[in-house]
């Protein structure tokens, strides 16, 4: 026996062919997978799935609604704005035309207040001037009148003659209301008109008048201006129908209840020459 039969062999069992063989087909089915797996010709593709949340129909519905209403209201907004905007614009534009309508009616106003203050001043001047020259006018004809009377054979006696009797009474009372104011249809005691006063004025003499002027002068007698006497009474206008009436007071002079702005005046005879005269004493 040999010296080594003893020790158990360290060789493999050799396996039998049937296990060989299966074990070889299966290496090369392993290796044909992995060779058609690799040919790029025989490759699939490889397809992720991937799991997304499911959306109801309740959710889609929600969100649309709202952002539909978010949308109206944006554009409700802008409307707004817009609008707001305009009215801003509108107002602005209406209160620049008023401010410059009310400057245009400012301006007009004043430029017709200066050419009316202007025309009243201009007036004021022209009847000054007037005036003026009217007493001029009548102081040289008053310096004529009394020149041509203390010329006339008796002449002289109609303006400086005194009044005596009824004339004084009636002379004394129409000077007392110099001063006086004119009121038309005025009979006194502190105001008068024309024939108002002259009626009084006879009233001392204890003679009755009619009330109008144009019915005054149509009493009497007519006389001359040259040849005048205290207490005649002055018309102005025709004698039946006069407009105005005063008394001769004497001296070339007369009273009588002239207008509003004069009152009743003691005036000379050239200051407003009358028409004529009557005598009623």
């Amino acid at each position: 026996m040999s010296h080594t039969a003893h020790i158990p062999s360290h060789r493999k069992p050799r396996r039998s062919s049937s296990k060989l063989a299966l074990r070889a087909g299966v290496a090369g089915g392993v290796l044909s997978t992995i060779a058609v797996a690799a040919s790029p010709a025989q490759a699939e593709p490889v397809t992720e799935t991937v799991e997304m949340p499911a959306l109801t129909n309740v959710d889609l519905s929600g969100a649309l609604s709202t952002a539909v209403a978010a949308s109206a209201e944006a554009t409700q907004q802008d409307v707004l704005l817009q609008d707001l905007r305009a009215q801003e614009d509108a107002a602005a534009t209406q209160a620049a035309k008023d401010a410059k309508k009310a400057k245009d009616e400012a301006e007009r106003k004043a430029e017709a207040e200066r050419k009316a203050k202007e025309a009243e001043e201009a007036r004021k001047a022209e009847e000054a001037r007037a005036e003026a020259q009217d007493r001029a006018s009548r102081t040289s004809e008053r310096s004529s009148l009394s020149t041509t009377s203390s010329s006339s054979a008796g002449g002289g006696s109609s303006y400086s003659a005194p009044a005596t009797g009824s004339a004084a009474a009636i002379v004394a009372f129409a000077r007392a209301q110099v001063g006086d104011a004119y009121v038309m249809g005025a009979t006194g005691p502190n105001a008068w008109d024309c024939s108002g006063l002259v009626q009084a004025a006879y009233r001392q003499a204890g003679i009755d008048l009619p009330r109008v002027s144009g019915a005054q002068s149509s009493m009497g007698t007519s006389v001359s201006l040259d040849n005048l006497q205290p207490g005649d009474i002055l018309y102005w206008g025709s004698r039946s129908g006069s407009y105005h009436v005063a008394v001769y007071v004497g001296g070339g002079k007369y009273v009588g209840a002239q207008n509003p702005s004069t009152g009743v005046v003691e005036r000379s005879l050239d200051w407003d020459r009358p028409s004529g005269a009557v005598r009623i004493l």
